[in-house]
């Protein structure tokens, strides 16, 4: 699994990331999955994420705009294994 946080570097993306690092933090060490963090902005508008943070989850724009919980991301997560 492949989870990306799209944003510039502001302080509402670097907290989007930590909470997806926390949320991943809590799957069994066998569960494969990758946290990158995207900064390009012509990459954004190509995803069609518009209003950063954004949160894409194996290719799928999962959320834009919001700074979503460990929780939800979890959750998110959760929905596509």
């Amino acid at each position: 699994m492949i989870i990306e946080v799209l944003g510039p570097g502001c302080a509402r993306c670097d907290q989007l990331y930590d909470n997806v690092v926390e949320a991943v933090s809590n799957f069994d060490s066998n569960v494969n999955i990758k946290i990158t963090k995207i900064k390009d902005i012509n990459l954004f508008a190509k995803k069609g994420v518009f209003m950063t943070p954004g949160l894409v989850i194996d290719g799928e724009v999962v959320s834009t705009g919001k700074i979503l919980s460990s929780e939800s991301i979890d959750a998110k997560i959760k929905e596509r294994m």
